[in-house]
């Protein structure tokens, strides 16, 4: 075979090994109360470097079935699969948001939620001793709308939320601090996405909002394909940990 007819093949072969290889899911995160969409940055960063393509959702925080409607038209958006990652009440979120979307393949709860049809995150906060949520709010903020929202007393919110996080990182997360409505704390869950979808889970024994027997109870009854505790970390080990946490994406996503 001449050499320039070999090397053609050869660039063809090439060109359509590369074509040929799977495009990696994307990657959509959403937070819960009493944080933002920058608490991911470590996480995206992480992934990033790993080549997934990454989508940081701002999580309105106002109830279940609107903040669900919003991530599923997120999702929506996205061409090709989808990874769904929830932290905290962001957990009973994609729980809800990723039925009937084929393209949504994993589930990854960090410090979160998942919820049976018929519970709230209240409901399942108080299943198990050991949060002291209650006690480090801030006085309730009325809304003209009806209702209150809640946030964490700033002067509390790193030993409640993020005592492994630097001082400094924390007491800007304070002030900056995403407030949602009580309602939506109390507020029931429809059939659990969980139940027809692979779930992974991540979350840190120190965990002060959500006890860490209610988060592995969580972990079990969903089927967690692999569940990761880390010890010592708070809340917020997406923050303190991100690295761990986006092991377990890439984990989830593969």
């Amino acid at each position: 075979m001449p050499k320039i007819a070999a090397t053609a093949l050869v660039l063809s072969a090439l060109v359509s090994g590369a074509a040929a290889a799977p495009t990696k899911p994307t990657v959509v995160l959403v937070h819960g109360a009493f944080a933002d969409s920058s608490s991911w940055n470590g996480v995206i960063a992480a992934l990033q470097a790993k080549g997934y393509p990454v989508v940081a959702t701002a999580n309105p925080l106002r109830s279940v079935a609107s903040d669900a409607t919003y991530v599923s038209d997120v999702v929506s958006s996205i061409d090709g699969p989808v990874v769904l990652v929830g932290h905290s009440y962001g957990g009973q979120v994609i729980t809800t948001a990723a039925n009937g979307h084929d393209n949504v393949k994993s589930l990854v709860y960090v410090a979160a939620f998942a919820p049976d049809a018929g519970e709230a995150a209240a409901d399942l906060a108080g299943k198990f001793p050991g949060s002291t949520l209650g006690e480090a709010l801030a006085a309730p903020v009325k809304l003209a709308s009806g209702g209150v929202d809640l946030y964490i007393d700033q002067a509390k919110f790193r030993n409640q939320f993020a005592h492994d996080v630097p001082e400094a990182q924390a007491a800007l997360m304070a002030v900056g601090q995403r407030p949602i409505t009580e309602a939506a704390l109390t507020e029931k869950s429809g059939t659990p996405a969980w139940k027809h979808l692979p779930s992974w889970f991540v979350y840190g024994d120190g965990d002060k909002n959500i006890p860490a027997q209610a988060l592995q109870f969580m972990a079990d009854r969903a089927g967690s394909k692999h569940t990761v505790v880390v010890k010592g970390a708070s809340h917020v080990v997406m923050v303190s940990q991100p690295q761990a946490v986006a092991e377990l994406i890439d984990e989830a996503a593969r």
